[in-house]
């Protein structure tokens, strides 16, 4: 790790859970939020028609329910992801003093040890393609530049946080790579903070999955009538070539 904690507050664990159980209804109203503003074409037209033929899905509410899981678990991926970076920049800011960065492509900033680190977040390692990495290293690039004409003195280390996974080469030459317990130690100077966050993430969970699960019926329900209307023959057949005209036509 690039620096071990130092001249840095102890972390209140008490307000790290307080914290969660306050904010964490955020991520579950996102979710049905989500789910509620969903409409089937639009789902449909983002979806691989040949992947579901190749599955041999017969019925409409098999090809309802797994385009719209599929959906949804990328969904969630990106809801939870935003939610988990305000959490690391609570934690931060009670440690450290950190704060959102106003930097483009940038999350967190602070100090420590006389060192400026700026941080992009992301859920977990594999979060992107080279193109995708190439461009949060220009972000960096373009970051330093803007901190180091402001003050020429200022040491500055870029860090591609990640909230969970592992990465055994972090020193990326130009940037460093944390992930999982090595990010929440590295914003919180305690080793353990992985593991203290996750019982509180169970909040409020039973509750809100069951308001999610009762959307998630009357949603299934809906579409499969819809899906039934437009793609079904009169046999009620699934009419593949008019899912697939729907999806990739030109005209």
């Amino acid at each position: 790790m690039a620096n071990k904690r130092s001249k840095g507050n102890n972390l209140n664990l008490r307000s790290v859970q307080q914290y969660v159980e306050n904010n964490i209804s955020v991520f579950h109203n996102k979710r049905i939020e989500s789910l509620n503003s969903l409409k089937l074409n639009t789902i449909l037209k983002r979806k691989n028609p040949y992947l579901y033929k190749a599955k041999n899905i017969l019925t409409t509410g098999d090809i309802v329910k797994n385009i719209l899981d599929a959906h949804l678990s990328s969904q969630e991926e990106t809801i939870f992801g935003d939610w988990l970076e305000g959490l690391a920049i609570f934690i931060n800011q009670q440690v450290y003093g950190g704060k959102k960065s106003g930097i483009t492509g940038i999350d967190l900033e602070f100090e420590k040890d006389n060192i400026r680190y700026i941080i992009t977040i992301k859920s977990g390692p594999k979060w992107g393609n080279s193109s995708q990495i190439e461009k949060m290293k220009d972000n960096f690039r373009t970051a330093l530049k803007t901190l180091r004409t402001s003050n020429s003195k200022i040491h500055v280390i870029a860090v591609n946080g990640c909230c969970y996974g592992k990465d055994k080469k972090p020193n990326k030459g130009d940037y460093y790579k944390y992930c999982g317990q090595e990010f929440w130690e590295f914003i919180s100077g305690d080793q353990e903070l992985y593991l203290r966050i996750i019982e509180p993430l169970s909040t409020k969970a039973k509750e809100k999955n069951d308001e999610f699960l009762k959307a998630y019926s009357r949603i299934i329900n809906k579409f499969t009538q819809e899906f039934s209307k437009s793609f079904c023959n009169a046999d009620m057949e699934i009419d593949w070539e008019k899912i697939v005209k729907f999806n990739s036509s030109k005209a």
